[in-house]
């Protein structure tokens, strides 16, 4: 099942809830420009390759290529996410619930980019709907372990293949320029990082774009009393939406996760940031052909960490590696009891 942008539009005009969740849904959006999207680019600007503001625009296209292309390969993030969780049932109280988690998703991480701490939007976006569709459903009934089993092992693939292609493709890359002058090989790595961010921006769009398209598809449903949708096709005008918002939200406040990732966590020469653009790159290719949601904020800041501990582990800010790991770690409680109980507030309000 799909929507044609003509059809879509006008029931935007007629139909308030829908509105309502769709400017909630490009609010997470959004926020998500604000605080992941930034992370796909942090290497090529803070090792100078490209200025904030070229980044940004590359963000915006390869993002919109990634969505674009790989839902047209392969489109299953987008339907894990929206078969992950329970929002069946009364249509009026889903989509209360599913804008209350919303609400929550937004909350939690406009409060983590005020602290310039790269916590991970698909993380809050995964433990936002699952406790609002735990308030829905009145227990754990709301929550499709098997779907949900995906992101366990989302994070655990994300942190080992990030990590570790990291470590190994630095490693080669000194192996092969051991005997070469470093300044004739700057202008190379300096080009090779601009496509490492291009294709980090492309994966972003594969990977994220996809998780909040099928949150919106499961919006405009809702909108329109149907809760037993199963199958669904993602518009083109949804990918180009999608992308446009996320560039924006990037151009808005993504420097401050720009700095803490790409300058903050290590210094990075340039040959070091191409490894962890490629690095990160891989790793996300590897789990969105596979299905799997992954969150490109922690493969990116895990593929920086593994070219840091190439060098040795002291270079590495452990301090800011530590504030991040405990924001991930809050994020699916946290963001899941906020989901929850917005989702209990809304839904007697409402």
């Amino acid at each position: 099942m799909s929507i044609s942008l003509e059809n879509f539009l006008h029931q935007l005009t007629v139909n308030p809830a829908l509105a309502i969740t769709v400017i909630l849904t490009l609010g997470v959006v959004l926020v998500n420009g604000w605080t992941d999207a930034p992370n796909a680019i942090a290497t090529c600007v803070s090792t100078r390759s490209l200025s904030p503001k070229k980044a940004i625009i590359m963000a915006a296209i390869f993002n919109f290529f990634g969505v674009f292309v790989m839902t047209m390969v392969n489109a299953t993030v987008a339907q894990t996410i929206y078969k992950m969780v329970d929002f069946g049932g009364n249509s009026k109280n889903s989509l209360v619930a599913l804008c209350a988690a919303l609400f929550a998703i937004v909350i939690w991480a406009t409060a983590a980019w005020a602290f310039g701490i790269p916590t991970s939007e698909s993380h809050a976006l995964i433990a936002g709907i699952s406790g609002a569709a735990i308030a829905l459903q009145g227990g754990l009934s709301g929550i499709n372990g098997s779907e949900w089993m995906k992101v366990i092992y989302g994070i655990v693939i994300s942190t080992v293949m990030g990590f570790g292609f990291g470590f190994v493709i630095v490693r080669f890359i000194e192996l092969i320029c051991k005997r070469i002058d470093r300044r004739k090989t700057k202008p190379v790595f300096q080009q090779s990082q601009i496509l490492g961010g291009a294709a980090m921006a492309f994966m972003h769009g594969a990977q994220d774009g996809q998780k909040f398209m099928g949150v919106f598809m499961l919006g405009i449903f809702l909108a329109n009393g149907q809760s037993d949708v199963t199958e669904f096709t993602i518009p083109i005008w949804l990918m180009v939406l999608c992308s446009v918002v996320m560039a924006v939200g990037t151009s808005i406040g993504g420097y401050r996760i720009i700095k803490t990732v790409g300058m903050g966590m290590v210094k990075l020469d340039t040959y070091q940031g191409f490894a962890a653009d490629g690095a990160a790159a891989v790793s996300l290719l590897i789990s969105s052909v596979s299905g799997i949601p992954v969150s490109t904020t922690h493969t990116k800041t895990t593929a920086i960490m593994g070219v840091g501990a190439a060098k040795r582990l002291s270079s590495v800010n452990w301090s800011i590696v530590k504030e991040m790991v405990a924001a991930w770690i809050l994020t699916f409680p946290g963001c899941g009891l906020v989901g929850y109980l917005m989702a209990y507030i809304f839904m007697r309000i409402f």
